[in-house]
């Protein structure tokens, strides 16, 4: 049997038990709630993760908790949502209300104020994105120009024309996922 120093012997059951996933229900602002899913949506990442993210950074949620004016916080309108986190995130978020007699609610409704400054840069490289789709549209359909002109001169079932076709083909199927991804980022352009 491994000795619990054994980098061999794996993951403890405290580590387990910290991924193990639970669910959490706060009051958050719309804002906020839009922000986690925004940022979870558009860039691919589980919510729980993001969680794990930005409350786990014990320093930073110390630091938030003493700077939070509660009666602020008591102002806006907020609705119930509930969301998966991992129990050493929720445990994290309990002992810094507890500490500071916080409630977690207010900590969550701050520490999402961090995915804000993520949520501009994206706008700002999504209108970059669209500009530059205009630009990569207009090759694609050159290319779309080029094998109806190859298809005219060879015939489609030349060789040549082939090759030609399946390259077309597989620019088209990028085209199509470009402005899928553009079409799906257009909530960032509201947030």
């Amino acid at each position: 049997m491994p000795k619990p120093e054994d980098p061999v012997s794996g993951p403890s059951v405290f580590d387990l038990r910290g991924r193990q996933s639970v669910r959490a229900t706060f009051k958050l602002s719309q804002k906020a709630i839009d922000a986690i899913g925004l940022v979870a949506v558009h860039m691919g990442i589980k919510q729980k993760s993001l969680f794990d993210h930005i409350i786990e950074d014990m320093s930073h949620m110390e630091k938030l908790a003493r700077s939070i004016r509660i009666r602020q916080f008591e102002k806006l309108p907020r609705r119930q949502k509930t969301f998966v986190m991992s129990r050493r995130t929720i445990d994290a978020l309990s002992a810094v209300s507890q500490a500071h007699d916080m409630p977690r609610d207010a900590l969550v409704e701050y520490a999402v104020q961090k995915l804000e400054s993520v949520i501009q840069s994206e706008k700002i490289r999504h209108a970059q994105r669209k500009k530059l789709a205009a630009e990569i549209m207009a090759h694609f359909e050159k290319g779309e120009q080029l094998y109806r002109s190859v298809a005219g001169t060879l015939g489609k079932d030349d060789p040549f024309c082939r090759h030609l076709g399946k390259a077309v083909h597989a620019a088209r199927k990028t085209a199509e996922d470009l402005q899928a991804f553009l079409k799906k980022s257009q909530v960032l352009e509201d947030f």
